[in-house]
């Protein structure tokens, strides 16, 4: 039997099949199209979130890619925000859920109900729920528990729901954008490593600069602003996805990949790094990571990635596959350290 792929297949596969056959002037046509698109897309969302550029460009990254992204950041960093801003301009229909200690798998998937007809004949009926959106802001991901946690796994890697038996697609795009605070840990379950894999990058939001917060200061505190207009629709999101994947990737990119990678886990890496690490990013990493880097070279005008998108894009993509070692936490080690050491090594 042939084992299930670490990374699902390409969500719009005719689309795909379709740019394949467009020539190389055509390609790079449809390229600029969507960097123009991009371009716009970002100064929509900058008139809403004030400074994070990084943050805004990952969470870019990650929707470009077809994957998920976890947000991790103190409250007040306008994480929600930036998530609700990224669905209105991308065109997404968008549902948020607040997961909270007694929040159940239901409330995520929909339930059946028992329904009597007119002639007193009973049925169950699917209520779909709010996971059957194109966008799913999971807020505080790590308030629920694991079980409800878990009602997430098949969507997030298949793309549809298994309920009584039967199968019901998602929407194309479908993508989890989570949040959460990793300052109070009361009240909290920490997510399972088979979820942490599932999400494509771990984004964080820092503390804004002094300017931008200046900015926050003056604008928001006056009368209401506008809502950022919609640049993108789904249809076109979803044919920039398509493009991400037809973008190549040279052979020393991708042996580069490959090293940072197997470089990072126990028994395969340098020994004095990977003492360190209790475990580490598995095949799915580096397929993340593959298509991270296409799809920042893609938002910087470029076609094929380098280097330089490969270690940007490192820590978001590896930081939350590994783990330390308990010796190594107790000396005060972090993933991230261990991350920028890897890096230097290929810099």
């Amino acid at each position: 039997m042939n084992a299930e792929p670490a990374f699902r297949a390409d969500p719009s596969s005719e689309l795909s099949a379709g740019l394949s056959l467009l020539s190389e002037a055509q390609i790079e046509e449809k390229a600029q199209s969507a960097l123009d698109a991009l371009s716009a897309a970002r100064a929509a969302i900058g008139q809403a979130v004030f400074g994070q550029e990084l943050v805004v460009e990952e969470a870019l990254v990650t929707v470009l890619s077809g994957g998920h992204g976890l947000f991790v950041g103190a409250p007040g960093l306008a994480k929600t925000l930036l998530v609700d801003t990224l669905g209105r301009v991308l065109g997404l229909n968008a549902n948020r859920v607040q997961f909270t200690p007694d929040l159940m798998p239901t409330d995520i998937l929909g339930s059946e109900v028992l329904e009597e007809s007119a002639d007193h004949r009973r049925a169950f009926r699917f209520i779909r729920g709010p996971i059957f959106a194109q966008l799913l802001m999971a807020d505080e991901i790590n308030r629920a528990s694991p079980r409800t946690q878990s009602a997430l796994l098949q969507a997030m890697q298949e793309y549809h729901v298994t309920i009584a038996g039967e199968r019901f697609d998602l929407p194309k795009p479908f993508h989890v954008l989570a949040t959460q605070n990793p300052l109070e840990q009361e009240g909290t379950y920490p997510l399972p490593e088979a979820q942490l894999d599932r999400f494509l990058m771990q984004i964080d939001v820092p503390y804004p600069e002094r300017d931008a917060e200046r900015r926050i200061l003056i604008e928001t505190t006056g009368k209401a602003r506008e809502k950022p207009a919609r640049v993108l629709d789904a249809a076109g999101l979803l044919e920039i996805q398509a493009l991400v994947r037809l973008m190549p990737v040279g052979s020393a990119i991708v042996e580069c990949i490959l090293d940072l990678v197997r470089a990072a886990r126990p028994g395969e890496g340098d020994p004095e790094l990977t003492r360190h690490i209790s475990w580490g990013p598995g095949p799915r990493a580096a397929q993340a990571l593959m298509l991270a880097c296409r799809a920042r070279a893609l938002t910087q005008g470029r076609l094929a990635p380098g280097k330089s998108d490969v270690l940007a894009l490192a820590a978001p993509v590896l930081k939350h596959r590994m783990a330390l070692t308990y010796s190594a936490r107790a000396d005060g080690e972090t993933v991230e350290a261990v991350i920028d050491r890897l890096k230097q090594k290929f810099a």
